[in-house]
């Protein structure tokens, strides 16, 4: 008759090696990549439990990085953004190297420094099918694409949209000098080049809509 297997045990955290880092259910990692010339693969921490000889595993859910997509990374992908996929794995947790914190669009865009371990979510990915959710977002500029939070971008005091710079034939040193700003619709020929500007680069996700691994 076949010996039954020792249960797991589930553990409350997990002390990263080397490290004087705790990593809890809900915290986001860093795991080391197959490949060392790629960067840490970033994951959300559903569980952690310890086997009989107490090999510590934990069960994630791996985050995206845009060029890792079906679709791959597009013009309005920030260099810190992620997708939550559907995508669950377990892995040793002698691959994490470290902790990281992946923010909400909206507070990404509030920070005053971004840091190396910070990143931002703001869609949620199906692996299988490339699909996002939402599949929908606000749209800026006559170029109507989402907000990319690494581009400055200007605001229009007539019409409240936000315009980059280079749509709007100026360069971002130009843009960074104007106290106030009226796009080419808001303002007559005779008067369109006139710079006026006070600018913000993180406009609100409300406005126009437009439809928009791994691995081991």
């Amino acid at each position: 008759m076949a010996k039954t297997k020792p249960g797991k045990k589930d553990l409350d955290s997990y002390n990263i090696k080397g490290t004087n880092k705790v990593v809890r259910p809900g915290d986001c990692v860093l795991m080391r990549p197959s490949d060392s010339d790629k960067p840490p693969y970033v994951a959300c921490v559903e569980k952690i439990e310890a086997d009989h000889r107490n090999n510590v595993k934990v069960r994630v859910r791996w985050y995206y990085r845009p060029e890792e997509s079906i679709g791959g990374r597009r013009q309005f992908h920030g260099a810190k953004e992620l997708f939550l996929s559907d995508h669950f794995d377990v892995q040793s947790a002698h691959t994490i190297e470290g902790k990281c914190v992946v923010h909400t669009f909206k507070n990404y865009t509030k920070l005053e420094n971004v840091g190396a371990e910070d990143y931002f979510c703001r869609f949620e990915y199906k692996a299988a099918t490339g699909g996002f959710t939402p599949d929908r977002v606000a749209v800026y500029c006559k170029c109507e694409m989402p907000y990319n939070p690494d581009d400055l971008m200007v605001q229009c005091e007539g019409c409240k949209d936000w315009f980059h710079p280079s749509c709007m034939d100026m360069t971002i040193e130009e843009a960074k000098r104007l106290d106030q700003f009226l796009c080419s619709d808001c303002t007559s020929e005779d008067d369109a080049k006139r710079s006026l500007n006070t600018f913000s680069v993180s406009p609100s996700l409300e406005g126009k809509v437009e439809p928009k691994r791994r691995r081991r």
